[in-house]
């Protein structure tokens, strides 16, 4: 047994690497490559969308910044060792942080922007973005998952656990994985090195990408959460990289363009601002605290010092929200989605409050807009909602089945509208059975009812072989409490059979119950 097994990993392998291999474009080396250059660009194209919804959004206010951002980007790019259909953007985003989707799809937040201090630094940021996608850190962190789960072709990958699990559904929890690639510290030398060989080519100062690490190296020292949860997560410094880049930049030739001024230019309006994103934070900080009247006072000082920037508005919606002011959030969720129209959390919670206000369809249409931005469970709960209200059952159970893929409170609260409706046909989904044998012989059954309120009066079908193998049915009813995430074993009182074999041919299906509301 365990020699076929060893014989067939040996053949699968030795399959991967005669027909999977190939010559890494930026490095030369071989490698495994299970990932194409085509499901590359399609997954980076995919996921670049609700990537960017995740993180804020894009940065509107100031476009001739992202300009600025894009043409330094494709400068770069243009000299790269491959060529790929490379996209940059500014996202609106305090954290510092920038990354790269397999593809050529590049971030930067805002908030690292403000921390450089010139173009060439900038050009070592997004250099060393563009080798992570050129060559194929991303897509080498899928296939390293594709071999640990046994898989073959890019159909399905593992998303880690993130800040946004509980938030996104569906297809956009690949994004959620992405975003949050922690690179190794190969990978880390890998990008700075050949980052600072584009930006010789390009015709930077490539020593800018050593002042750059040398001031990562000293925030990383202080401990700063907010980069923490940004760049240093994904691209932890070090005075190794220091030292090396140092080595990379004494080998490049001297010189080339700093750009300090140039960059000081660009980025003096988001400078101007950035106290009105600081209002932003601490009132976004007093809301989830439930102080709704400083929140409202730190986005008031927001919304005065720079009046087009939606997210402002946004803050000040979602206080009028929580105190249920709904017409007055209306207002203010409306000047947020005309400011930027293309982030889905105005949508989402323009929909919700037009619910709230009864206004059915208008709201059915915002939920709907949100989705298509960035799918979530709470705008798949409230469209479900929507059309049970309307009467269009199975709609409604669409949505909800959607909502219940996430462990956030939408998705609970799609779970109970599932097990509302049809009890008995998704009751299996929340509700675990499992059996063994007591010391007697008889059948324990132990129920785990992972629903989100407590259930009771839980109607068994029981099919079961006798003594001779013949199979019976009978049921039972269990009329004891089980809490939510708790369990309950009880005696079947069938048997007593010899071993746990017979286990295997009992079958026991839950056939109705009774939520306790």
């Amino acid at each position: 047994m365990y020699r076929l097994i060893g014989r067939t990993l040996v053949l699968l392998l030795s399959f991967l690497f005669l027909y999977a291999c190939a010559v890494n474009p930026v490095t030369g080396k071989k490698e495994l490559a299970l990932v194409s250059e085509s499901q590359e660009i399609k997954i980076g194209g995919e996921n670049y969308m609700p990537s960017r919804q995740m993180q804020g959004g894009d940065f509107n206010v100031n476009p001739e910044l992202t300009a600025y951002v894009r043409e330094v980007g494709q400068k770069l790019a243009g000299v790269s060792d491959r060529q790929l259909p490379y996209e940059f953007s500014v996202l609106n985003n305090s954290t510092p942080n920038a990354w790269a989707l397999p593809g050529g799809k590049i971030a930067v937040n805002r908030g690292l922007l403000l921390e450089l201090n010139n173009e060439a630094e900038l050009a070592a940021v997004l250099g060393h973005e563009i080798v992570h996608a050129a060559a194929r850190h991303g897509a080498q962190q899928m296939e390293r998952g594709m071999l640990l789960q046994g898989a073959l072709l890019a159909t399905s990958i593992a998303v880690q656990v993130n800040e946004y699990s509980n938030l996104v559904v569906g297809g956009a929890q690949m994004a959620a994985g992405l975003i949050h690639t922690k690179y190794g510290r190969d990978d880390e030398l890998e990008a700075d090195y050949y980052g600072m060989q584009y930006m010789s080519r390009a015709g930077y100062d490539p020593t800018a990408a050593v002042a750059l690490q040398e001031t990562f190296v000293r925030l990383n020292e202080k401990r700063s959460h907010n980069w923490l949860a940004g760049l240093f997560a994904s691209h932890p410094p070090s005075a190794e990289r220091v030292e090396t880049n140092r080595e990379t930049a004494a080998s490049l030739p001297q010189g080339g363009i700093i750009g300090k001024s140039r960059y000081e230019e660009r980025i003096t309006p988001l400078k101007n601002n950035q106290k009105g994103y600081e209002s932003y934070a601490k009132g976004r900080d007093a809301l989830e605290k439930g102080d709704t009247r400083q929140a409202m006072a730190y986005a008031r000082d927001a919304i005065h010092i720079e009046p087009r920037e939606g997210q402002f508005y946004g803050l000040r919606a979602d206080v009028h929200y929580q105190k249920q002011e709904y017409d007055d959030a209306l207002t203010d969720y409306d000047r947020a989605v005309n400011l930027n129209p293309d982030y889905f959390y105005f949508y989402l919670q323009r929909g919700l409050t037009k619910k709230k206000l009864n206004l059915k369809k208008a709201a059915y249409a915002d939920l709907q807009a949100s989705t298509r931005l960035l799918p979530t469970a709470v705008a798949y709960n409230g469209l479900g909602e929507l059309e049970m209200a309307a009467g269009e059952s199975q709609k409604a159970l669409q949505y909800f089945s959607e909502a219940a893929s996430s462990d956030s409170p939408a998705g609970k609260q799609a779970r109970l509208s599932l097990l509302r409706y049809d009890f008995s046909s998704y009751a299996t989904q929340y509700i675990q059975v499992q059996t063994g044998l007591n010391h007697e012989g008889y059948v324990l059954a132990r129920i785990t009812n992972q629903a989100p309120l407590a259930v009771r009066n839980l109607q068994l079908l029981v099919k079961y072989p006798d003594i001779s193998g013949t199979m019976h049915q009978t049921t039972r009813l269990l009329s004891e409490n089980i809490p939510a995430g708790q369990a309950y074993t009880t005696n079947l009182n069938l048997g007593p059979y010899a071993n746990a074999a017979a286990l295997k041919t009992i079958d026991i299906q839950i056939t109705n119950g009774d939520l306790i509301e």
